[in-house]
């Protein structure tokens, strides 16, 4: 099998071959252009020549009387003086009276058959073979006093004389040419060198077998993927991401195209200077074509440090939210189970205890004690609330709560028969679930543990308000601005509230549940100590705000 050559080699060489080929071209053309050029500059300078001599004083009365001594006599100095390559005199005969080239000519007829036009009294220019070669010539009559043709004048090159002309100026232009073909020749390999390293020192097959590996990775991702560059227009999309968001033209008809043209996206999208917002995030909520999902996303940089687009991946919310709803019920069974476990053995031991005292009174006494607690929570919140998924959360963060050592208290105005319908169970159950993580991880950091939690859920007055308000040491002024953010959390600061989940998510989530579902979220400080969080959110939303749920 023949080796291939590199691409570097490859180009190179077309490069030198087509930079030849068109000097070669170009010598020809400006071969030819100068060959007319100089035909035209000699014929109007012979022309001038032929019709100053032709007036010239006492020529005419020479030729007249045939005077061959005297016309040598006035002709000979100009021909010294001039760079044609002969002159010639005649008479209306069209013989020879003078020829600086061939004396012998003299008295001999003149040969080019160009003379009649001359004897009718008009100047030429023409290119014929005369006595000594074929030459370009002008031709002038001489008049006498009656202005009568008496003789011809005849100034001409030959063109082997406008022919080293030419030689001597091609000769001159090949030698700039030469230097401009090693100055190509360097150009090339520079050039060549310079877009191999932009490839990377990749072979063209090479990266053409890396564009199709990557369109097939692309496809083949579950997750949506889209890049833009710095003006905005998609440079890439792939299929999951055209479905996801339900777009049904394929990738060549949408790449170029500005990307709010294709996906409608909030204007928190991209930063005020028109950039990706942070130029990289992860995990962020943002409704894209009016769907809910989570977004990644990576700036692209040729150099360090200079973005030329950014990569956006995405994936459904609700699959998010499928998986993370499923995890919090195990989770919360287990927990839950736990707890009751930990609780019944504690309330067992004491039973058997009693008993082997054989104090029944007070073991009858001690059961309807623990019964009558337990049940007067659970009939207080199957009364008022009819979602039992929010039953069963705030049951077990009651019973998690318990075991902690701080108490729930629940509002007796607590009511809630309906959800908004811009907002799910399960981002119910995420607000209200962190609210109160964070009210009892509040209390904890207390001294005394004493203080209660209260908690106050209703949907009066066509709007569900939530409020969940702790004794904790408050929330630090410095830190109240970032209390939503991403990420972040205050679990390592001394004497500070807990303002998120374990990993800073918790607070970031409720925000973002409250916004999308058009409501507020409110953080003032609870009397005499602690932190009141307030949520408000309308059960019906403006049309350009509004939102649907799968």
């Amino acid at each position: 099998m023949k080796p291939r050559q590199p691409f570097q080699v490859k180009l190179f060489l077309s490069l030198v071959v087509f930079s030849c080929l068109l000097l070669a071209l170009l010598g020809t053309l400006l071969f030819h252009f100068i060959d007319r050029q100089l035909h035209h500059d000699l014929g109007l300078r012979a022309r001038v020549q032929a019709s100053e001599i032709a007036l010239m004083p006492g020529l005419a009365e020479k030729v007249e009387q045939r005077d061959i001594q005297g016309i040598a006599r006035l002709i000979q100095p100009l021909r010294d003086q001039s760079d044609a390559s002969y002159f010639v005199i005649g008479d209306r005969n069209e013989q020879h009276l003078y020829h600086s080239e061939s004396p012998e000519r003299l008295n001999l007829p003149m040969i080019g058959g160009d003379n009649a036009e001359v004897l009718q009294g008009k100047t030429i220019i023409s290119v014929r073979k005369g006595g000594i070669g074929v030459s370009l010539r002008s031709k002038a009559p001489i008049f006498n006093s009656h202005h009568q043709v008496i003789g011809i004048v005849s100034i001409g090159y030959l063109t082997s004389y406008i022919a080293n002309i030419n030689l001597r100026l091609l000769w001159q232009s090949g030698l700039y040419g030469l230097a401009l073909l090693l100055m190509l020749f360097v150009f090339s390999w520079m050039l060549t060198r310079m877009l191999k390293k932009q490839m990377f020192w990749l072979e063209p097959q090479d990266i053409a077998q890396l564009v199709l590996q990557q369109k097939a990775l692309l496809e083949a991702m579950y997750e949506g993927v889209f890049a833009v560059n710095t003006e905005k227009k998609l440079i890439l999309i792939n299929r999951a991401a055209r479905e996801m968001l339900g777009i049904r033209q394929n990738e060549k008809a949408l790449l170029g195209k500005p990307l709010e043209e294709v996906v409608e996206v909030p204007p928190s999208f991209f930063a005020s200077d028109g950039t990706a917002s942070h130029s990289r995030y992860h995990d962020r909520i943002a409704v894209l074509n009016q769907r809910q999902t989570i977004v990644n996303c990576v700036a692209i940089e040729m150099e360090p440090g200079v973005e030329n687009g950014w990569v956006f991946s995405f994936r459904d919310k609700n699959d998010i939210n499928t998986l993370s709803s499923q995890l919090s019920q195990v989770k919360r069974y287990a927990d839950n189970l736990r707890i009751m476990r930990h609780e019944q053995l504690n309330w067992t031991a004491t039973l058997v205890g009693l008993m082997q005292m054989q104090r029944y009174d007070d073991a009858m006494r001690y059961i309807q004690a623990q019964s009558e607690g337990a049940q007067q929570v659970l009939d207080f919140v199957s009364a008022h609330f009819a979602s039992p998924a929010l039953c069963g959360l705030l049951l077990g963060k009651y019973a998690s709560a318990r075991e902690k050592g701080i108490t729930l208290i629940f509002d007796p105005a607590c009511q809630l028969s309906l959800i908004p319908a811009a907002l799910s169970e399960t981002e119910l159950m995420s607000i209200i679930g962190n609210l109160v993580d964070n009210a009892v991880d509040a209390t904890l950091k207390t001294p005394t543990r004493s203080a209660p939690v209260e908690i106050y859920i209703s949907d009066r007055n066509h709007e569900l308000v939530i409020e969940v308000a702790d004794g904790g040491c408050g929330v630090d002024d410095a830190i109240k601005p970032h209390l939503f953010e991403q990420g972040f959390t205050s679990k390592s600061s001394e004497g500070s509230e807990l303002t998120g989940s374990e990993h800073g998510i918790g607070l970031y989530l409720v925000a973002g549940y409250v916004r999308q579902a058009g409501g507020t979220i409110e953080m003032t400080n609870n009397i005499p100590t602690g932190t009141l969080f307030s949520v408000f959110i309308p059960f019906r939303l403006p049309l350009a705000e509004g939102h649907s749920h799968d």
